[in-house]
């Protein structure tokens, strides 16, 4: 015997609607500001499900496997609401368990739930298109909208790199097969080497991401091309 509710649908508005993820996604958010991070809250939630959502269409993924993409990046940040540690890992358990409860496969769910799992530069590796999108919608949002620290006088490197950036936007080109992180940088904030100083881990990630889903990466400062 098994508890296992017959398989449905729930696409990521039913996600973005149920009480719970968002009690979670609340909190999460609060609990990282506490400890000094950036916004990981609707806000970023919101944008990389879009972006996930989007890079997979426009390269040309079934309407399904795009809203699994979204449904993951809205998520992926949830695990925080235990601790930044392994939040990756933290976070997929907790998208399974209420996936199971909208009635989510189990099929489907192993695919968030390897996405959620594997988003994180230290050890996370795409796994699958729904994985990459996530990687590639998660390190493209910089944005001075995500510093939460009030006085400028106090902004650590990560604080400071994220104000500076006016403009974010993931441009995908399926005829050429790219995918282009396009920044603009006020450098009397941030010089573009403090940005390499933080996030080319990131970029890294997003490189191979990319490969995955059969494209190149770039990344363009200032309309210039530095990947």
């Amino acid at each position: 015997m098994t508890d296992e509710r017959p398989a449905a649908t729930p696409t990521v508005d039913d996600v973005k609607r149920d009480a719970e993820v968002e009690a979670f996604l609340t909190k999460a958010n609060e609990y990282t500001g506490v400890i000094g991070y950036t916004e990981h809250g609707p806000r970023h939630a919101n944008l990389t499900a879009s972006i996930a959502y989007n890079v997979l269409r426009r390269l040309g993924a079934e309407e399904r496997v795009a809203q699994l993409a979204a449904i993951a990046a809205y998520l992926h940040d949830i695990g925080n609401l235990v601790s930044r540690a392994n939040h990756e890992h933290t976070g997929a358990l907790l998208a399974d368990r209420i996936l199971r409860r909208l009635g989510m496969g189990a099929d489907e769910r192993a695919v968030v739930m390897g996405a959620i799992g594997n988003h994180e530069e230290r050890h996370g590796e795409a796994v699958s298109p729904v994985g990459a999108a996530v990687i590639l919608a998660d390190k493209s949002d910089v944005h001075r909208t995500r510093v939460r620290n009030p006085d400028p006088t106090a902004f650590d490197i990560h604080d400071r790199v994220n104000y500076a950036v006016e403009h974010s936007f993931l441009r995908v080109d399926e005829k050429s097969k790219t995918v282009t992180l396009e920044l603009t940088i006020d450098t009397t904030i941030s010089q573009v080497m403090e940005y390499f100083e933080i996030f080319l881990d990131r970029m890294l990630m997003c490189r191979r991401a990319a490969a995955f889903l059969g494209c190149g990466f770039k990344l363009q400062i200032n309309g210039v091309k530095l990947l």
